[in-house]
């Protein structure tokens, strides 16, 4: 996060008008840096059981193509959302990716099935 005489900068966990970034200056304190709290637990909650259901899916031989793609969609609005909170926490960046070390769990998936 930058900061600035009013506090820090926030990248809050929603986009804007035309998918534009949300910015919140402040000392991380007030109603909105809650309510941007509130926001980022359920979109990493939400995430968390997209992936217990992606498993499930892909672990189904009989998916079906309209089932995967509408999976991958999901997966596509979830990993931008976890993206951002990332961002935000400064996690990451646009220019680069997280450190990882050889113990990240990334790093180590578990085997598909």
């Amino acid at each position: 996060m930058k900061e600035n005489r009013a506090g820090s900068v926030r990248l809050l966990p929603w986009a804007g008008e035309g998918g534009k970034p949300c910015y919140l200056v402040g000392d991380g304190t007030g109603a909105l840096s809650r309510v941007a709290d509130r926001v980022e637990s359920v979109q990493l909650g939400m995430s968390a059981g997209l992936l217990d259901h992606a498993a499930d899916l892909l672990s189904d031989e009989r998916a079906t193509a309209e089932q995967l793609r509408f999976l991958a969609e999901r997966l596509t609005e979830a990993l931008t959302d976890v993206h951002r909170i990332a961002v935000s926490r400064g996690l990451a960046s646009r220019d680069r990716g997280p450190e990882f070390t050889a113990g990240t769990p990334a790093l180590n998936p578990p085997p598909l099935p």
